[in-house]
């Protein structure tokens, strides 16, 4: 695919300065295994292997992985790397907004549902501290 501009690859570029956002297979591995990523992400062309794998973590789990429109480079590009084909979002918020960046379509209402309930729970945690 083109590199492109649009919203849901600067979200993932914001999200990785600001650390919501973890890339590689130990990495995105190991945050699967804390029951810490909140959805993980797949390049369009990430190998079948890694995608199981990943798959396979999350199994079993309240952890999304959602394959989406980008390959490797355009992630890589995206994240001041060579090529990513995978990455993890460490916070639900964001999640959430790169999911309703993504072009129509491509994320189910049971997703965008889950991440919606999320999100409301985390901010009324947060009003009660």
């Amino acid at each position: 695919m083109e590199q492109t501009h649009d919203k849901a690859i600067g979200l993932l570029g914001l999200a990785r300065k600001a650390g919501k956002l973890q890339t590689g297979e130990e990495t995105v591995g190991s945050l699967l295994l804390q029951k810490r990523a909140r959805l993980t992400v797949l390049a369009s062309d990430a190998g079948s292997a890694v995608a199981r794998k990943m798959r396979g973590m999350a199994e079993g789990t309240r952890q999304r992985v959602m394959e989406i429109p980008y390959d490797k480079q355009t992630l890589g590009a995206a994240l001041g790397k060579q090529s990513v084909s995978v990455a993890a979002f460490a916070d639900v918020s964001m999640a959430l907004a790169f999911v309703k960046a993504l072009p129509p379509g491509l994320a189910d209402r049971e997703l965008l549902d889950d991440l919606e309930r999320r999100v409301a729970r985390v901010k009324a945690k947060r009003k009660k501290n």
